[in-house]
Formats: C-alpha cells, structure tokens, sequence
C-alpha cells in the first residue's frame, strides 16, 4: 500500500496479543476500510473479497478481529520514501538551531561588549572579543549549512537503524 502506515494510526497496536481482545474503534475501523479500499483500487482484491472483508470490518468488535482482514496485505512498514523526508525535516531543524545559536550567542555578546565599553568618561576602545564568540558559533554554522548532504545521509542511515530495530521489536512481541 503506497503511501500508509496502518499500524500508527491505530491507538493500540493490533498486531500485539495484549491488544487483541481490546474493542475496536469507529476510527479502527475506518482505517482497515481505507487499507481494503486501497487494496482493492490496486487490484490486490477482487470485487467479492473487498466486499466480504468490509462487511467483516464494519461487523468487527475487537482489534483481533481486524488482523486477518489485511494480513496478506502489505501493510506492514512506513514507505522508504518517507526517511528521506524525515531526514530533510532534521536537517532544516539543525540548521535553524545552528543559525539560531550563531545570532543569539552574537547579539548578546556585542550587547555586553557595548554596555561595557561605555564607562564614566565615555566610550574606552576595548579588544572586539565577542568576535572569538562568532567565530566559533560561525563555524558551526558554516559546517551545518555546507555539509547539508552528508547530514541528510547520516539522519536517514539513523531513521532506517531505528525503523529496523523497532520492525525487530514488534515481530519478537507477536
């Protein structure tokens, strides 16, 4: 089923046995209907099996009795083309981060380097020290907006570590 992940949208997990005998949701429910429904538009199903499980969906009273409805469907895991997306939604909120902390750090430190230069007798020429504060939140920043590929690389290599292991810990607690 391009494009879904089933299992998030449902409250509880349907696939857990501590889950099974929970009742079904309207929504739950509705989320099976859209997995048939999309089954059937993919040519997965034909007319009478669509029919038969919808029936079966809308007649169902537990989240048991929704997991034999799609179990020879794929709808199993979150599509690979979303990493990539999620990976580019790290990257942008790292780089806003960076950004954010070269401003900050800059703006407050120029604050005191003024409130300080100004003494009683006026204005005292003092070393520009708050541009050591920019070079350094600078540099990061730098780093975060050139290194843009291999930052997006290493957040999907990390989102796909963790899709596995998380996959690997529902399928032990089937």
């Amino acid at each position: 089923m391009p494009g879904i992940e089933v299992w998030s949208q449902f409250d509880h997990d349907p696939r857990l046995p501590a889950n099974a005998p929970m009742r079904a949701s309207d929504r739950d429910r509705a989320v099976i209907e859209t997995v048939l429904a999309d089954a059937f538009a993919e040519g997965r199903l034909t007319r009478a099996e669509y029919d038969e499980r919808s029936d079966a969906a809308i007649a169902s009273r537990t989240l048991g009795d929704l997991m034999p409805l799609v179990a020879d469907l794929p709808v199993t895991r979150a599509p690979r083309s979303s990493l990539p997306e999620a990976a580019e939604r790290a990257y942008v909120q790292a780089r806003r981060q960076a950004v954010w902390g070269f401003l900050s750090a800059s703006l407050i430190c120029w604050a005191i380097w003024v409130a300080t230069s100004f003494g009683g007798d006026g204005f005292t020429a003092q070393f520009p020290w708050p541009l050591f504060v920019m070079l350094g939140t600078g540099l990061n920043a730098g780093r975060v907006v050139w290194q843009k590929d291999e930052i997006v690389e290493e957040e999907t290599r990390r989102l796909e570590k963790r899709e596995r292991k998380e996959l690997r810990r529902r399928d032990e607690g089937l």
